[in-house]
């Protein structure tokens, strides 16, 4: 009625207040070009300083393919922007790097792209580096974007799925994607100045191959780095809102490498009661590089899905800094560092199991192409198993020859027109010829 006051309920103002305050939030949470500029300046000399870091190995395997964005995922602090820099050496000063990992970064939104370009455009770039871009919702269109405008694109970051999942919309076809992991045996002795023998790969399996970790060997910087993982790349990403049973599952995986385990069997020890909750947990902490779950070989996907998985860390190192009781004797320990060695190469590697058990059998294209066999030595309590498992590997994927990994030992013989090498891990790890 004309001249009638209103009267305006509390639950109606409500809606006005809150978009009020998104307003006025997103205003001052507005990242300002000056600002941006600032931040980008200072993360290119981090990242154009020269901290003296050896050639990686990688360095052979990385090349940049034109109108492809060059992507290196991989655990934290594995050494994936110091890949970069060596590999655009002589471009460093031309290129635009932006860490968007980065706390002062945190609100950066998909319409910050735009002072972004600013910033490029004034510097002139024609090559980008994004470390840790797929925090920004959207970032696959703003690569795709680069891409069609001819700019060089090299993309660095912590998480696997993100990237396949995103990659497999908007960069499908536009991209060449290359896995890094912490310092091989071989980039482990060249770093530290050792002999390839069995003394540095006792070393190798206390010290692992981070490479901050290997100058200091203060343990405080693994264990930082395991709390970053668990915060930043699993529970902040993925919404886990309980991180004390999310690390209580972790150290336990860590405690029991090289053993098989299944979610039902993690319930207990992880103080977890759903096993949904558990395989989920699990699926995060692969996806961020720090363990590796692999299946029994069944030609049936579904076997193989819901049998029980074996237990491996990314890296020694890791594990041995922050679990206290490690379950884990040696040969479980060289058992892991001969699964990563072969996991540089080929990402599809299996157990088998049928009467006897081979460690791995690796696949390409979904054929088994190798069976490799782990054991500290070969002695008369273990001799039989470990040689009847591999031939049963070798029959059942009419393999002619086969392996067995020991800490130091060299043999080789021929059963049932089989033949088996038996070869030192320092050996298997120089060279690539033993994987066929």
């Amino acid at each position: 009625m004309k001249g009638q006051k209103v009267s305006i309920t509390n639950e109606q103002k409500f809606p006005f207040v809150m978009e009020t305050f998104y307003i006025c939030k997103k205003l001052f949470s507005m990242i300002q070009l000056d600002e941006l500029k600032r931040i980008v300046v200072e993360q290119q000399d981090i990242f154009k300083s020269d901290k003296g870091e050896i050639t990686r190995t990688a360095l052979e395997e990385v090349s940049y393919i034109d109108n492809f964005a060059l992507i290196v995922s991989g655990i934290r602090r594995c050494g994936k922007s110091t890949l970069l820099k060596l590999l655009l050496n002589q471009s460093i000063d031309s290129l635009t790097f932006v860490n968007f990992d980065d706390p002062r970064l945190f609100d950066f939104e998909i319409s910050d792209f735009q002072k972004l370009d600013m910033i490029i455009s004034e510097k002139k770039s024609q090559i980008l580096v994004f470390d840790e871009i797929q925090v920004v919702k959207g970032w696959e269109r703003y690569v795709r974007q680069k891409l069609e405008q001819e700019y060089k694109v090299y993309i660095t970051g912590s998480n696997a799925s993100l990237f396949s999942r995103e990659l497999g919309t908007s960069l499908t076809g536009r991209h060449v994607n290359y896995e890094l992991f912490p310092f091989s045996f071989v980039e482990f002795c060249k770093l530290m100045g050792f002999e390839k023998n069995k003394e540095s790969i006792e070393q190798y399996l206390v010290l692992g191959g981070f490479p901050e970790y290997l100058k200091s060997k203060n343990p405080e910087i693994l264990r930082a780095l395991m709390d970053d993982i668990l915060t930043r790349d699993v529970a902040v990403r993925f919404n886990i809102r309980d991180l004390r049973s999310l690390r209580r599952l972790t150290i336990y995986l860590m405690s029991n490498i090289g053993n098989l385990t299944s979610a039902s069997k993690l319930k207990e020890p992880s103080g977890i009661s759903s096993v949904t909750t558990i395989l989920e947990y699990i699926s995060y902490l692969e996806q961020c590089y720090l363990f590796s779950f692999v299946p029994k070989f069944d030609y049936s996907v579904k076997k193989q899905s819901v049998n029980p998985k074996k237990i491996y860390a990314v890296d020694l190192g890791l594990v041995n800094c922050n679990v206290t009781k490690l379950t884990a004797d040696t040969g479980h320990k060289l058992e892991n560092m001969v699964y990563y060695e072969i996991r540089r190469k080929y990402k599809d590697i299996c157990y088998h199991k049928g009467k006897g058990e081979c460690d791995f059998v690796v696949l390409e294209n979904e054929s088994v192409i190798s069976a490799i066999q782990v054991c500290m030595s070969l002695d008369a309590d273990n001799r039989t198993r470990e040689i009847n498992g591999l031939l049963e590997a070798l029959n059942t994927y009419n393999l002619e020859e086969g392996y067995i990994v020991t800490m130091d030992q060299t043999d080789f013989f021929e059963i049932d027109g089989k033949s088996i090498k038996v070869i030192p891990i320092f050996e298997f790890c120089r060279s690539d010829k033993y994987i066929m």
